[in-house]
């Protein structure tokens, strides 16, 4: 598991590679949510290599080793941005090869945006539980005069109790309060990916019918915003946010892999 450093519209920001050990067919590219880190994401990346993939993913600006002041993103335009110089760094490593997306939670969001500007370099992207359309979460947080320090609950994230265990004993998350500046940037996101449209590349939205932390009604209003003519999207009943740490997280990969294989055989 290479790590390297990629300079970043703010500071040095931390890259995580897993390499097949033959030559790649595709490049994968992971984004990873609010307050976590791209660590949280080797099982996924090691799923991906089996499959031929080289796999890529950084911990964005004020989250997991990248510099900056812990979760504080004012402006998402630049970390899509950052995603953009890591994405070049992986096909000037591996010239040629096609690109796959895939984004969770805020990473679902900054992966939606990085479609709608830079699609074009994109095979297909997969959007998990994405932050899109109406979160409520955030507009009662904004709503408050002071923001409340309550951290996430660990149950929230997978019905496999070990998952939120985990993410509590891990300092590399942050377990701290929202911090105003960065819900702003959150909700104009949000409104700047309604606005901008449908998504032309194939897109594959998952959701977990559980999600209680970015409900999957509120995403839905996003969802239907921008898909687009090659867009498919599936959901599980009882998974809640973090599908890919979920109970049947075997089933979400192996329907992520089959939307990828029918993407890139055209």
């Amino acid at each position: 598991m290479p790590e390297s450093t990629l300079t970043g519209h703010a500071g040095d920001l931390h890259v995580q590679s897993w390499e097949p050990g033959d030559p790649p067919r595709y490049l994968a590219v992971l984004v990873h949510g609010y307050g976590e880190h791209i660590g949280r994401y080797e099982h996924v990346a090691l799923r991906l290599v089996a499959d031929g993939a080289a796999v890529y993913g950084l911990d964005h600006l004020g989250h997991g080793r990248s510099s900056g002041e812990r979760v504080l993103i004012p402006d998402f335009e630049p970390v899509v941005g950052d995603l953009h110089a890591l994405v070049e760094h992986a096909r000037g490593t591996h010239p040629g090869l096609p690109v796959v997306m895939i984004g969770h939670s805020m990473g679902g969001m900054i992966a939606a945006r990085y479609a709608q500007r830079y699609g074009e370099g994109l095979a297909c992207v997969v959007l998990s539980g994405p932050v899109l359309g109406r979160w409520d979460a955030v507009d009662a947080l904004l709503a408050a005069e002071e923001i409340p320090d309550v951290p996430i609950d660990p149950s929230t994230l997978s019905r496999d109790p070990s998952v939120g265990q985990a993410y509590v004993a891990d300092d590399l998350v942050w377990h701290g309060p929202f911090k105003r500046p960065t819900l702003e940037g959150l909700s104009a996101t949000i409104a700047t990916i309604e606005a901008a449209g449908a998504i032309t590349r194939p897109v594959l939205w998952l959701h977990g019918e559980e999600d209680q932390l970015v409900p999957i009604e509120g995403s839905r209003v996003g969802w239907q915003a921008i898909r687009g003519p090659e867009a498919e999207q599936r959901s599980y009943s009882g998974a809640r946010h973090e599908i890919f740490n979920e109970t049947n997280q075997d089933e979400v990969l192996d329907d992520v892999l089959e939307f990828v294989h029918r993407r890139l055989s055209r």
